[in-house]
């Protein structure tokens, strides 16, 4: 089985882009073919043998993604599975990149895989960085119902079947539209505790477009997404648990600025999931209202 990796880089990690090329060349088995995406900045100098490609402007994570996706082929099809890393994070294991090939050879309804993120200096994993609603344990490996960005590993027969990540996103939520729309096609999503990324503790609000596009990607993967009888529950319930948490006066005028966009903008096709996926997504733990 071909393990390829797509890595996207703004040009101003060089140091932390450098170490985990060092970490991808190290993996056991077959060697894992890596191309890196200069999102909108030239990339910094990297080993021979490493693919790059420089966009002339930042097309979001996904779209970068995107392209990296298409530098491997077709929806990859050049390879059987793509990892995707983010560029300050690293592989601590060699086993990781064989331990997916096992995976995927072992199921093949498993679509993707999730990996845990460890701050490299403490260990922990952040909750947030366990794609399930009972987050407490993260050394728990499960089947999920959504993957993280930036340390997962998806089989190349996903992107060909359901397409690839949502360009227009740009950053949010573009892993539960590629997720959900794969649950719908019957593939398979896995957490898994022992595939390891390391990487820094950091929190998403540090992005100053964090609070207005999570707003309106939440919106959009609904009406994309969800049959018509659900989109209004589900995004009530996120309404209510964001002023649950009580945000700052600026963070929640962005906020509902973003809803509001998501009402009234493109959002691209519109494909709502079966029932049964519905009932999927319930059965494993999370049901589409949150």
């Amino acid at each position: 089985m071909k393990v390829g990796a797509v890595i996207i880089t703004m040009g101003n990690r060089p140091e932390e882009l450098r170490a985990l090329l060092d970490s991808v060349a190290k993996q056991d088995g077959d060697r894992v073919e890596v191309v890196v995406v200069g999102n909108g900045s030239p990339v910094p100098d990297v080993p021979a043998g490493v693919r790059t490609v420089e966009l002339p402007e930042n097309l979001g994570i996904p779209g970068g993604r995107n392209v990296g996706i298409e530098a491997f082929g077709p929806s990859g099809s050049d390879v059987d599975v793509l990892l995707f890393l983010d560029d300050d994070g690293l592989l601590p294991n060699t086993d990781t990149a064989q331990l997916c090939r096992e995976a995927f050879e072992a199921d093949p309804k498993l679509g993707i895989i999730s990996f845990r993120i460890a701050d490299p200096e403490t260990g922990v994993t952040q909750r947030r960085h366990v794609p399930r609603l009972r987050a407490a344990d993260p050394m728990r490996s499960s089947r999920v119902t959504t993957f993280l960005g930036g340390a997962n590993a998806v089989r190349t027969s996903v992107l060909a079947e359901v397409g690839g990540l949502p360009d227009e996103f740009f950053y949010a939520h573009e892993e539960t539209d590629l997720a959900w729309r794969a649950l719908d096609a019957g593939w398979m999503i896995d957490y898994r505790a022992d595939m390891v990324l390391h990487h820094p503790t950091t929190a998403p609000s540090r992005h100053a477009v964090y609070h207005r596009m999570v707003a309106r990607n939440r919106v959009w993967l609904a009406r994309r997404n969800l049959p018509a009888l659900i989109v209004p529950v589900y995004l009530g319930v996120w309404l209510l648990l964001t002023l649950a948490r009580r945000p700052s006066g600026p963070a929640l005028k962005a906020w509902f600025g973003g809803f509001k966009e998501g009402w009234t903008s493109p959002c691209g096709p519109r494909r709502p999931m079966k029932w049964r996926t519905v009932w999927r997504l319930t059965r494993l733990g999370r049901p589409p209202i949150i």
